[in-house]
């Protein structure tokens, strides 16, 4: 596999911006410079130097979603881009990567495999759910479904080390279960599938370890950093009680890694991985 050969959509985003570091000699775009949602510019772009797609692109913003005008971005980046994508892919023959969410189910399973049936509970999930089927559609594609995705750029854990920097106690959901997905193990995951030519298909990735809650790896971000901040527990629906515009959340997100983990890919544990992150965010 050339680097050359590759094509990043999205590429200023978490995810996005740890592909460049894997792939410095890809090519790198974001929406100002490829619309995924503009199908006439996809046409227009020159593919043939290219065999590998892989979108990073995402609407992500849950409750942002659930707007008016949300509604709309969400359907377009993540429903039209990936049947746009599909559309290229099959006429220049390309080879397409798609990431998905657990936000595609409604977690009332304990754990998720790939073979579930989509049950969204949110727009933001509705919106992701077409974009796989649509991707899926296509033979040369690989889909990988994650959660709680933790890279560079604004998120859940930097939120969290900040609050414990300036001695704030903070109340976290403690009703949402999952683990963590470090976008350097989405990228790893990725590199595994195209360099080893696994088939294609869709493929769960997060983080392996132990199945925790947000507040969990609150406490746990804390005990890194050697603060003394207290957490409070909270359910999901006191803790958006009287919040208006809020998507619903699946309280299960842990994702079944067996049928990634049969291509020969290992898993690396969330715990270490979160305490190299925090370590470093500290230095």
């Amino acid at each position: 596999m050339k680097e050359e050969e590759i094509i990043i959509i999205g590429s200023n985003g978490q995810l996005g911006t740890a592909l460049k570091e894997k792939y410095p000699n890809a090519t790198a775009v974001d929406y100002n410079e490829l619309d995924i949602t503009d199908l006439k510019q996809l046409n227009s772009f020159d593919w043939s130097k290219f065999r590998i797609i892989i979108n990073a692109a995402a609407f992500t913003n849950v409750d942002g979603a659930e707007t008016k005008d949300g509604r709309v971005g969400a359907w377009k980046i993540n429903a039209i881009g990936p049947a746009n994508l599909s559309k290229i892919a099959i006429e220049n023959n390309l080879i397409l990567v798609h990431i998905s969410t657990d936000y595609v189910f409604d977690g009332t399973l304990e754990i998720h495999d790939e073979n579930e049936p989509y049950s969204p509970l949110s727009v933001y999930g509705a919106s992701k759910a077409a974009g796989d089927i649509l991707v899926s559609q296509i033979e040369k594609s690989y889909i990988l479904r994650t959660s709680w995705v933790i890279g560079e750029g604004n998120n859940f854990v930097k939120t969290m080390m900040n609050l414990g920097a300036k001695g704030i106690n903070p109340t976290v959901v403690s009703d949402q279960i999952g683990k963590l997905t470090f976008t350097s193990e989405l990228v790893r995951a990725i590199d595994h599938l195209l360099v080893n030519k696994a088939p294609y298909g869709t493929y769960n990735l997060t983080n392996d370890g132990s199945k925790v809650s947000w507040a969990d790896i609150t406490r746990t971000i804390f005990k890194i950093m050697s603060t003394e901040n207290n957490v409070t527990d909270i359910t999901t629906e006191e803790y958006y009680k009287n919040k208006n515009g809020i998507a619903p959340r699946p309280l299960n997100s842990v994702l079944n890694l067996d049928k990634i983990h049969g291509t020969g890919f290992v898993s690396r544990d969330w715990n270490k991985e979160l305490k190299k992150y925090v370590e470093k965010e500290i230095s």
